[in-house]
């Protein structure tokens, strides 16, 4: 089942940032930190309230396998068009979980949300090292929209 994010998913979904934070600091130790979240617990639960920051949550016998949290954007201004963008913040599939589809179904899931919103496109940021994540986007039809540059001095 798949739906909204509640206060007693607090824990569930603490355990999931944690599992990306570290995918993340496993590849780039120079910008992540090796433990914390990316939210606290107040902030989690600000995000939980708010319609325009939906978090989606995949359940399986009473237990949250997976999330995906949602920012729907109004964007364009200058020389941008007038739009409507569900921003995937994140999504994580339980370390334990994964291989089930539930990664698959989630983005789904997102896909008809944003459809309902009147979205014209879902946007998403995928860390360079991070490939499994690049490759799974790849399968959903994702395609590159910009290319972010660094150079570290």
């Amino acid at each position: 089942m798949i739906r909204l994010a509640q206060t007693s998913d607090l824990e569930a979904v603490n355990t999931l940032l944690r599992q990306v934070l570290a995918v993340h600091h496993a590849g780039r130790p120079d910008l992540f930190r090796a433990v914390g979240k990316k939210y606290d617990d107040a902030e989690l639960l600000e995000i939980f309230a708010n319609p325009e920051t939906p978090v989606f949550v995949y359940e399986d016998d009473g237990k949250v396998l997976g999330y995906a949290f949602c920012v729907i954007k109004k964007e364009g201004s200058g020389s941008l068009m007038p739009i409507t963008t569900l921003y995937v913040d994140d999504l994580c599939v339980l370390e334990e979980a994964r291989g089930r589809h539930i990664g698959k179904s989630l983005f789904e899931y997102v896909k008809e949300f944003a459809r309902e919103q009147g979205c014209h496109n879902i946007t998403l940021h995928v860390w360079e090292c991070n490939p499994i994540a690049k490759a799974f986007y790849a399968t959903l039809g994702l395609q590159p929209q910009y290319t972010s540059l660094e150079l570290i001095v």
